[in-house]
């Protein structure tokens, strides 16, 4: 969704950002590196991490930044549960575009990927 939105607003964007990086996730986006950090702590349920980086996303972007960056979080992971509850199948994993961003970001490499992607060359 974030290369399209990119495409679309012809806004340069580094997809690296997804996998850490703080000199990609600030390219093109308004407190990229602290939004980042943000999501970051919130998939990962680190408490502490959470703490430091909503109080950095407050004192960076302001109340409302950090209320919008909470809203999408909730808002995830709300459609993430529904979605595994009731069976949403996930999108085609064989499609050019799926493929090449797995290749963009390494995917392949996590350890989870084992049950969710097919295999490179399929």
């Amino acid at each position: 969704m974030l290369r399209v939105s990119a495409t679309t607003t012809s806004t340069d964007i580094d997809l690296q950002a997804i996998n850490g990086d703080a000199d990609s996730a600030a390219l093109g986006i308004e407190y990229g590196a602290q939004l980042m950090k943000f999501a970051e702590s919130v998939a990962t349920r680190d408490v502490q991490s959470l703490r430091d980086s909503r109080q950095r996303l407050l004192e960076t972007a302001g109340p409302a930044v950090l209320v919008d960056a909470a809203g999408v979080a909730a808002n995830f992971q709300r459609m993430v549960r529904i979605a595994d509850s009731i069976g949403i199948p996930v999108d085609d994993m064989s499609s050019e575009l799926g493929r090449q961003i797995r290749a963009d970001l390494s995917l392949e490499e996590f350890a989870s990927a084992q049950n969710t992607l097919e295999p490179s060359g399929a």
